[in-house]
């Protein structure tokens, strides 16, 4: 049964940084896109980054762009955020999900999700 599970996250103060690691119990790991969402209550799931099966292509939503970094491990099936300049607005529950759709933006293009990673930003 697919599987990943979020860890790494936390309570830090703007400005700060936190790594967000996806480890991915999943078949063909190295065969699909992954991607982080992040999600407040009462707001739709957002989509944060992503990354395609071979790392060659990133993509990022614009507010964080320059400030965080998508990457993966192949090896060790796991896909990593790393997040800095952390903002208060960034506060949400961070999600990681695997796609068999390149370049998915949509929650509707993932196939399998975590459970989710709290990140809290202090002002």
């Amino acid at each position: 049964q697919e599987q990943l599970v979020e860890s790494g996250g936390g309570l830090v103060q703007a400005g700060g940084s936190l790594k967000l690691s996806c480890a991915a119990a999943v078949r063909a790991f190295s065969k699909l896109s992954m991607g982080w969402f992040r999600q407040i209550p009462g707001k739709e799931r957002e989509f944060v980054a992503g990354i395609s099966d071979s790392d060659d292509f990133t993509y990022y939503l614009d507010s964080v762009k320059g400030r965080f970094t998508i990457s993966r491990d192949n090896a060790k099936n796991t896909v990593y955020l790393q997040m800095d300049g952390l903002k208060p607005e960034d506060t949400a529950v961070y999600f990681c999900a695997a796609a068999y759709i390149p370049g998915a933006r949509s929650s509707q293009g993932y196939a399998y999700w975590g459970q989710g990673t709290q990140v809290t930003i202090s002002s």
